[in-house]
């Protein structure tokens, strides 16, 4: 499914050059939403090194009181600080959890860098339990790359 999806999202972006910056973010979480059924918020966050802080950006999925997120708060704030990915099988299981809804069970964050500068983060709540795989690391990976070049 992930090559597919792949497939999907180059050919969406191929055929619209102009998709740059917001536009393309909002496509591809729209996509990832309607496409992978336990991905049940895909959003993402850019960094604001000068507040120390995550600011949200385009996102799929339910209503989030969390447009900002500081620095080392939470799962999102654990890789602003570390810029290495980070994936929580069972969010119960984590203390420094943030929690956006009750529904969530698990979370994948995937760093955003722009040469060797942080930059984002992809962000994917799932309202099951250990559901991400390494073809989900791959696929976020990619897309982190991808729109990274695009900003």
């Amino acid at each position: 499914m992930t090559q597919d999806l792949k497939q999907s999202l180059t050919t969406l972006i191929l055929n619209h050059d102009d998709l740059q910056g917001v536009a393309l973010q909002e496509k591809l979480v729209a996509l990832l939403d309607s496409n992978i059924p336990y991905y049940n918020w895909s959003g993402f966050y850019f960094m604001n090194n000068e507040k120390r802080q995550l600011e949200i950006g385009p996102y799929a999925g339910a209503k989030t009181d969390h447009i900002t997120i500081p620095f080392g708060k939470g799962i999102c704030g654990q890789v602003a600080e570390s810029g290495i990915s980070f994936e929580v099988p069972d969010v119960e299981q984590q203390d420094n959890y943030l929690a956006c809804s009750i529904d969530t069970k698990s979370e994948i964050v995937v760093p955003m860098f722009l040469g060797e500068r942080l930059i984002g983060q992809i962000d994917i709540d799932s309202h099951s339990v250990d559901p991400f795989t390494a073809e989900d690391h791959e696929l976020l990976s990619w897309i982190a790359a991808f729109v990274a070049q695009r900003l």
